[in-house]
């Protein structure tokens, strides 16, 4: 993910970056839809009554969202598996990526841009801290290490953060490039595993005021 004032989240594929218009920005913009997508995501095709039972909602209402997630190509239906009554939905191939700065300054578009981060970001702490607080009791030896949690503090310029965050971004993709069409049917003993690299300016609230935050002398 790079941050500056930009979302991604990969979902699993290698299919071109789409980058969210306003229409579609706003259509995905509900913590249901976010969490809908999440899960297609980490876990793969499920169907509505599924995906209810996973998020302890209705079928009724994922459902709804569903299909309006699928109106923006957020979704799609899985062809030739389930019924009328019951369809299976997966996530669209390729990754999104939502940047602010170029939606506009709509009081709405931002609020649906912020929501939209906030749910994404949620969803990923949630996931690192559930690892971290419960991945010792639940999860094999061998998979605990085989897994990393690193963190690297360094000063950098703007132009040097952009491009670290591109270079690393664009080597994890390209390193999870084969994987990403496997699923718990084709690959004996794998499991959903999510990937993070996060790269940001440290601030420290209560010195790092920039000038639009500075308040007017009287």
């Amino acid at each position: 993910m790079e941050q500056d004032r930009k979302q991604q989240a990969a979902p699993a594929s290698d299919q071109s970056d789409r980058r969210v218009d306003v229409v579609s920005l706003k259509a995905l913009a509900h913590p249901l839809r976010i969490q809908l997508l999440n899960v297609l995501s980490q876990y793969g095709p499920h169907t509505a009554s599924g995906l209810a039972e996973r998020l302890g909602e209705s079928s009724g209402a994922t459902s709804y969202h569903l299909r309006q997630l699928a109106k923006h190509d957020f979704v799609r239906e899985v062809e030739g598996r389930g019924t009328a009554r019951e369809r299976w939905w997966r996530r669209t191939p390729g990754s999104l990526t939502i940047n602010a700065g170029e939606l506009g300054d709509s009081p709405a578009t931002k609020e649906a841009a912020r929501l939209v981060t906030r749910e994404f970001e949620r969803s990923r702490a949630d996931l690192l801290a559930d690892f971290m607080a419960y991945g010792s009791d639940l999860v094999p030896e061998e998979w605990l290490e085989a897994s990393v949690v690193s963190t690297i503090n360094v000063r950098l310029t703007r132009e040097q953060l952009a491009d670290l965050a591109e270079q690393a971004s664009d080597y994890v993709r390209k390193l999870a490039a084969p994987y990403l069409d496997q699923t718990a049917e084709s690959t004996a003993g794998s499991r959903p595993v999510q990937l993070h690299f996060n790269a940001f300016p440290i601030l420290d609230v209560r010195s790092d005021r920039t000038p639009a935050q500075t308040e007017s002398p009287s």
